[in-house]
């Protein structure tokens, strides 16, 4: 049996991604620790955010083995590992660093708690790679 993605996407979250990875190549995502706001998925090229050893892979988008990256600290990860996550996105500018910012919408993470059988089924929270 396939394992459950920990990471799944709105249309319109797709639709955005697709734009962000024609004009910048390749991208991922990071989900950030936020204070005020709240914790966010925040979207780079890859080669703008330099990966630490206490960071993890959370998932791909959709599960696709060429899907794009989410990564979050292990810490992040923890708390994370209990929760389905649908990335979507909402209107206005984030004021984040983000590659959505000034495109007049902003990613958002939808949370839930998995069911006892989808726990039994997820993908592995992997290490990132760490960047040189």
């Amino acid at each position: 049996m396939e394992p459950l993605p920990r990471v799944r996407t709105t249309a319109a979250a797709r639709a955005l991604v697709e734009q962000l990875r024609v004009r910048h190549g390749a991208i991922l995502f990071y989900q950030s620790h936020g204070c005020c706001a709240g914790s966010a998925p925040m979207c780079f090229a890859a080669t703008e955010l330099t990966l630490g050893q206490g960071d993890r892979l959370l998932g791909r988008l959709d599960g696709a083995a060429d899907g794009v990256p989410v990564f979050a600290s292990a810490a992040q990860c923890e708390y994370l590992g209990g929760l389905a996550m649908t990335l979507d996105v909402a209107p206005g500018d984030s004021g984040s660093f983000g590659l959505e910012d000034g495109s007049g919408q902003h990613f958002t993470a939808q949370l839930r708690l998995w069911s006892d059988d989808e726990l039994a089924r997820l993908a592995p929270i992997e290490p990132a790679p760490v960047s040189r």
